[in-house]
């Protein structure tokens, strides 16, 4: 999978600005403020339906605009035995409503729009994936299971739906017999949405280690935990519904099940995510979010796009130069945002290809 095109129109700085970005490594660089960062907001828009750095009503339409327009056309592996087929989505959003389009189809939910194209993004706020708290971490096990497991999201959606009813009788103080259906779709979808994440990190768990101990090994990172939501060696999720009925109506939601599962990283030395500084949570989102492309590479056939925004900044040059001579060993597609190309890492980037961002236009670098 790689992107042939993008156009922005209202994105931050950008009036309207495109890019033909090519196979391998392209730097996107400028100063800071010049607008490499928003490039990537608008590719990880397409494939999470958000900007990385928050919600799109919260700065990504430029000031003063109704909307923004984004619009990706890459190329993709197709059927076994057919050639590359070429696919075209494009995305207007006002930071609530939004329009979709997806070769040449009108699209109705924003999840067949981000379902298309495959992103994996390494920004900033990445090492919360490991230092924060436990939504990033259902987010990111769901999104990998999303893209490489078909029947996932219509799982996760009856579960979803299940959890909104169930949270509504609570909240209206509903007699426990009108939970008793609720409580049993729950553990329908529940069970079997909790096999396929426990699955996933088994999977997972394997390449994070390898990655890890390539890019880190000071790291000596052992494994991926998944924490259910419930006490799932000790009973049934059923049983664990029953048991907080009578918690549950006190609070008005439910307090136990898949909504509220987790996972931890587990090392050899490190205690635990408290212990980390901040680059070992950043070095661990890495290898975690590596795995994660390269399973959905094994998975698919091919490779999801990578982003790596404002690298430098985030990694010291050793660690660069692993991250970079590692992508450069794949067929993926990067992108790497920094303010200047790095001397140090002219060897491992003189086959990247080279584009600079500055008064609010994007040209292929000298």
């Amino acid at each position: 999978m790689h992107i042939v095109r993008i156009a922005l129109n209202r994105v931050r700085r950008f009036d309207a600005v495109e890019l033909a970005p090519r196979p391998g490594i392209n730097l996107i660089t400028g100063a800071n403020g010049a607008g490499k960062t928003s490039l990537l907001e608008a590719l990880h828009l397409m494939a999470y339906g958000r900007s990385f750095r928050g919600r799109v009503r919260d700065g990504l339409v430029q000031k003063g605009a109704e909307a923004l327009d984004v619009f990706v056309e890459w190329q993709e592996r197709g059927a076994p035995g057919s050639p590359e087929r070429v696919r075209r989505a494009g995305l207007r959003h006002a930071g609530q409503a939004w329009k979709g389009r997806l070769d040449g189809e009108d699209v109705g939910q924003l999840g067949s729009l981000c379902a298309a194209l495959a992103v994996v993004t390494f920004e900033p706020g990445s090492h919360a994936l490991v230092s924060g708290g436990s939504e990033p971490r259902r987010r990111f096990v769901d999104w990998g299971l999303f893209h490489v497991e078909p029947d996932f999201l219509p799982l996760w959606r009856r579960y979803t739906r299940a959890l909104k009813q169930r949270n509504a009788l609570l909240k209206a103080g509903a007699a426990p017999r009108q939970l008793d259906a609720w409580d049993h779709e729950l553990a329908e979808a529940g069970v079997p949405l909790t096999s396929r994440r426990q699955h996933y990190l088994e999977r997972l768990q394997e390449r994070a280690i390898a990655i890890a101990a390539d890019l880190a090994p000071g790291l000596q990172l052992q494994g991926l935990e998944l924490q259910p939501g419930w006490r799932r060696h000790e009973m049934s999720l059923a049983d664990a519904l029953l048991l907080s009925r009578d918690r549950d109506r006190a609070i008005g939601h439910t307090s136990v099940g898949p909504h509220r599962a987790d996972w931890n990283v587990d090392y050899a030395e490190i205690p635990g995510r408290e212990a980390l500084s901040r680059g070992q949570a950043k070095l661990t989102a890495l290898a975690c979010l590596l795995a994660q492309a390269d399973d959905y590479a094994n998975q698919r056939g091919e490779w999801p796009v990578i982003a790596l925004d404002d690298l430098g900044a985030e990694l010291d040059r050793q660690h660069q130069q692993r991250v970079i001579r590692r992508l450069a060993t794949t067929p993926a597609q990067v992108f790497i945002t920094a303010t200047e190309l790095p001397t140090a890492l002219e060897e491992e980037l003189r086959a990247a290809s080279v584009f600079h961002v500055e008064h609010g236009a994007i040209q292929p670098a000298e």
